[in-house]
C-alpha cells in the first residue's frame, strides 16, 4: 500500500499532470488504484515477480513483460465485448498456481514460464476491462499497467534482495504464503 501511495504522489507531483484534464487524471488514478484494491491481483503480481527472480536469466524481464503485455490485451478483449469464460476462477487459480511455482521452485523452460504468466495475465486484464466503468480508456490503461509493473517489480526486487542475503528460503516461504492466501480466497468466494 505504501508503494501505491508513493507512486501516486510522485505522479501527481510530476509536471505532466498539471496539463492533463481532470477526467484524464481521475481515470489514470482509478487505473492506478484498481490492481492495488484486490488481494487476488496484488498476490498474483507479486508472485509473478518472485517467480521471475527465481527463474533468473531472460525470465527476469520476459515473464513480467509478458504479464503486462497480455494484461493490456485482456483489457482490450473486454472492451471489445469478447467474453472469456471463468475469469474469476482463473484469477484465483493464478494466485494459487503462481504461489506454488515460487514455493516449490518450479523451473519451467523460459517459453513455458512466459506462456503461463501471460495466460493468467489475460484473465487479470479482462477483469480490469470488465470493471472499467466510465473512465477514459488510455489514462485508465496507463494507470493499471503502471501499478501492475510496480507490483511485479516489488516482487522481483524482494526476491533478488532475499537471494543476495542468502535467504532464498524466505522467497519460497512467501510463495507458499501466496498460495495459501489464494486458497483462502477460493474458499471465501
Amino acid at each position: 500500500m505504501k508503494l501505491s501511495i508513493a507512486v501516486t504522489a510522485a505522479l501527481l507531483a510530476s509536471p505532466g499532470t498539471a496539463y492533463a484534464g481532470a477526467e484524464a487524471q481521475a481515470s489514470f488514478l482509478s487505473g492506478l488504484a484498481h490492481p492495488m484494491a484486490g488481494a487476488d491481483h496484488v498476490l498474483a503480481m507479486l508472485a509473478v515477480g518472485f517467480w521471475a527472480a527465481t527463474l533468473g536469466g531472460r525470465a527476469l524481464w520476459a515473464v513480467p513483460a509478458a504479464f503486462v503485455a497480455l494484461m493490456a490485451a485482456g483489457f482490450g478483449l473486454a472492451l471489445a465485448g469478447l467474453v472469456l469464460p471463468l475469469v474469476q476462477p482463473a484469477i484465483l487459480a493464478s494466485v494459487v498456481i503462481l504461489g506454488l511455482c515460487v514455493a516449490l521452485a518450479v523451473r519451467l523452460p523460459g517459453g513455458a514460464a512466459v506462456a503461463l504468466a501471460a495466460a493468467f495475465a489475460l484473465f487479470h486484464g479482462h477483469a480490469h476491462g470488465a470493471e472499467f466503468g466510465m473512465a477514459a480508456v488510455l489514462p485508465y490503461l496507463a494507470g493499471f499497467m503502471l501499478a501492475t509493473a510496480a507490483l511485479l517489480c516489488a516482487g522481483l526486487l524482494a526476491a533478488v534482495m532475499l537471494a543476495r542475503l542468502g535467504a532464498g528460503l524466505a522467497t519460497r516461504t512467501a510463495g507458499g504464503a501466496v498460495a495459501l492466501a489464494g486458497a483462502a480466497l477460493v474458499f471465501a468466494g
